[in-house]
């Protein structure tokens, strides 16, 4: 089927959950493969071997109702002349959202962009809840749901689904909200500056 080249958009790329959903969906493609992550950089070095790919993926987390502009600036220098005719181009984009449709903008950005560069349009995954749902006991619905992603993307079908948590919009706020009360904790980040509007300059010492 080709080599694969695995494209991972996120800023914080090596430490990202982009990262943890790329190696779940290792597992289960066993296939030829190669990561870029768009934070190295080295954007001429990978356009030069973007003819050796026959597939691409994209993983990145939403940004904005958009895509990292890490990302957007890699995308920027890809064109028809650089991939091969046909080059099947998968997505999976998470965002902090509970609904994974609020990933549906993004995915059409991408849509536009594949089909500006000649690419096929192939496998795409939405994920909802996308910072919290790895570490909670829902974690089997998103690998359940890559693991058939990597099915489906082995076969170039043009698919798209969506996963994210089962529970109510108000659980969700409250389990969220105590997610980041914690995680400014470890950050020494009070909720108080969290919740104000106000730049500040955090203390080092």
């Amino acid at each position: 089927m080709g080599k694969l080249l695995i494209v991972n958009g996120s800023p914080r790329a090596p430490r990202s959950n982009s990262k943890k959903y790329i190696e779940i969906f290792l597992r289960y493609f066993k296939e030829d493969y190669e990561i870029y992550n768009v934070t190295e950089n080295k954007h001429s070095v990978i356009y030069d071997k973007l003819k050796d790919y026959s597939r691409i993926l994209f993983v990145f987390p939403l940004y904005a109702d958009s895509l990292p502009a890490s990302l957007m600036r890699f995308m920027a220098g890809v064109d028809s002349s650089k991939i091969l005719p046909g080059t099947v181009m998968g997505v999976i984009i998470n965002c902090g959202f509970l609904e994974p449709e609020q990933n549906n903008a993004a995915l059409k950005i991408m849509e536009i962009f594949v089909n500006s560069v000649g690419g096929i349009w192939g496998t795409r995954l939405a994920i909802g809840s996308g910072e919290a749902i790895l570490t909670t006991p829902f974690k089997f619905l998103v690998v359940r749901k890559i693991r058939k992603f990597a099915k489906a993307f082995k076969q170039n079908k043009p698919v798209c689904s969506y996963v994210t948590m089962p529970i109510s919009k108000k659980m969700f706020l409250k389990a969220s909200t105590v997610y980041w009360v914690n995680y400014g904790k470890k950050n020494r980040i009070t909720k108080k500056q969290m919740d104000t509007m106000v730049i500040q300059e955090i203390s080092k010492s």
